[in-house]
């Protein structure tokens, strides 16, 4: 496992392969930061699907709405949700989505984004100054990269857990 330095602002994400330990950016996204610690304290993320992941790009889950593929759960409509929270404003910043950095998604509205996010497969610099950058892969990115493709997949993947590192047992 990663060396966390800072576990408030650490997430631990269990995949089916292992853990992704996710490195939050509190100072260049506030609002997105907060955003995920509280869903994920609520354990609105847990056994939500990754329902959009396209080869050589990212993989994106969070829709904590429609993607839970324990509860009331159809893939066509999973990627069309968000929390009952506001949408975030955009928060973007000077970091690069390199591979490993994690986005917010969001609609053509750029102050849409809510629960949705992404991992990028790849140094996405077209997406540079459009998707706001909150936080980096430092350990797991293996794991990230075995996750199931597909626009959505057949049998996606799911996140088991996602956890604040402080709360971590």
């Amino acid at each position: 496992m990663a060396d966390i330095k800072d576990p408030e602002n650490t997430i631990i994400m269990e995949l089916k392969n292992g853990s992704v330990v996710i490195e939050l950016l509190p100072d260049i996204a506030p609002k997105h930061v907060e955003r995920m610690k509280v869903l994920a304290r609520a354990g609105a993320y847990d056994n939500v699907v990754f329902h959009r992941v396209i080869d050589g790009f990212m993989a994106q889950s969070g829709d904590v709405a429609n993607g839970n593929a324990e509860k009331d759960f159809n893939i066509r409509r999973a990627g069309t949700g968000g929390s009952d929270l506001p949408d975030l404003p955009a928060e973007f910043s000077r970091i690069p989505h390199d591979r490993g950095t994690l986005g917010a998604a969001r609609s053509q509205n750029p102050n849409s984004a809510n629960s949705q996010f992404f991992i990028n497969f790849s140094d996405n610099h077209f997406l540079n100054g459009q998707y706001t950058v909150y936080g980096r892969v430092i350990s797991g990115m293996e794991h990230v990269d075995a996750i199931v493709r597909g626009e959505p997949p057949m049998n996606p993947d799911r996140m088991i857990s996602v956890k604040v590192a402080a709360d971590a047992e």
